[in-house]
């Protein structure tokens, strides 16, 4: 079973931005971590800063994965793009979010990626990532 991981914007700074936000674990660390708790799974991780290369690599994956795990970032609150990418493939897509988006400031509570994704994982640092692929192998599953 393959699943994808798409992380937007500035999360290639995960472990050294805003570490009381975003924890100290770099998202490659924690891809090992990832690989080690589901080795029967073909993860595939893509990191962008750029909204064209995140909306080409859902459309890559969303026809050929058994799922997406998505972290747009900064993205959810501005992208209509991603969330029209989110709409247009056939994988379910689990929008991630390491910190609660509806704890922080007002404009981070409106995702224009939530309304196409299969559910949302908001709050639960990169512990969430874990959670949204049990979600996807569960789904497969049946």
């Amino acid at each position: 079973m393959k699943i994808a991981i798409i992380n937007g914007p500035n999360l290639n700074l995960l472990g050294v931005r805003e570490t009381a936000v975003y924890g100290s674990v770099s998202f490659e660390k924690y891809l090992i971590t990832l690989r080690e708790i589901f080795p029967s799974i073909d993860l595939h991780y893509f990191q962008s800063n750029i909204e064209g290369e995140i909306v080409s690599a859902i459309q890559q994956h969303g026809f050929s994965s058994a799922g997406i795990v998505l972290n747009p970032a900064a993205y959810t609150h501005t992208s209509i793009a991603i969330g029209d990418a989110v709409a247009a493939v056939e994988a379910p897509v689990i929008e991630v979010h390491i910190s609660n988006i509806f704890s922080r400031e007002e404009f981070r509570k409106h995702s224009f990626v939530s309304a196409s994704s299969k559910a949302v994982v908001t709050g639960m640092g990169l512990k969430g990532y874990e959670a949204a692929i049990r979600f996807l192998v569960d789904a497969v599953k049946g």
